[in-house]
């Protein structure tokens, strides 16, 4: 559903992904981490089709993001840690314009329902000047969640929301993984990642320092004796200070 092949970024002689190479597939969730200026960020917006990677393949539901980019994108959703919201428009109006976007004609079947999961109901005709940062971030996820993405890219889709606004992102995301949707989350949040991602993806300094499930790593580095994720990420990539990304 996402296939990553080669994917290699260099911002002037600075190489912030080099080589790198995963695939997620249906219901998969595959949790990015890695600590500040790993190339998270990057790998997460060049499989958006934000970023143009300077060498290296992306396919989104087996349209590739290069060749044929519209149809590519029209299967994702990227949603990202800092929403950006229409000031004029209200939460309903938010999602019947990208309802447009996406040409999928009448969705008064579908609003509702997704304006329940995300506890936004009685925000429905509030502007995003009234909404607090958390509010803002469930409107965002809304949007992105209209189309029903057959690919969903979250960039540390927490921020903001309170526990309960957290409880219910959790299953969102696993409903959604569970219906055949390929997700990738990226967060520092690592206890987010180890309850329900399927799969992670530790990046080190713009390469892969570990792929597998959390059993899998441990298994091919029996020095790791603990079982948290937590212990595990702070070996693989260490503690010291990494390189910004542009």
């Amino acid at each position: 559903m996402i296939d990553v092949d080669g994917l290699h970024k260099l911002y002037g002689d600075f190489a912030a992904v080099q080589g790198l190479s995963f695939r997620v597939g249906p219901g998969e969730v595959l949790g990015l981490v890695g600590p500040n200026g790993a190339g998270k960020t990057t790998t997460i917006r060049s499989v958006a089709g934000i970023i143009i990677p300077t060498r290296g393949r992306i396919r989104i539901a087996g349209h590739d993001l290069a060749d044929d980019p519209v149809a590519a994108k029209s299967a994702l959703a990227f949603i990202p840690d800092e929403p950006h919201l229409f000031e004029y428009l209200t939460v309903e109006e938010h999602l019947r314009f990208v309802a447009r976007l996406y040409r999928m004609g009448d969705v008064s079947d579908r609003i509702p329902g997704l304006l329940e999961e995300l506890d936004l109901s009685d925000k429905r005709g509030a502007l995003p000047g009234e909404l607090s940062r958390g509010m803002k971030q469930k409107l965002a996820i809304a949007c992105g969640l209209l189309h029903e993405p057959k690919a969903l890219l979250l960039d540390e889709p927490l921020t903001g929301l309170d526990p309960v606004g957290i409880r219910r992102m959790k299953s969102t995301i696993t409903r959604r993984a569970a219906a055949g949707t390929a997700v990738i989350l990226s967060s520092h949040l690592l206890h987010l990642v180890e309850e329900i991602c399927t799969r992670v993806l530790v990046m080190r300094r713009g390469r892969v320092a570990a792929f597998g499930t959390i059993a899998d790593i441990l298994a091919g580095r029996p020095e790791l004796k603990s079982r948290k994720l937590e212990d595990v990420f702070l070996a693989l990539i260490g503690q010291e200070g990494e390189k910004a990304e542009p």
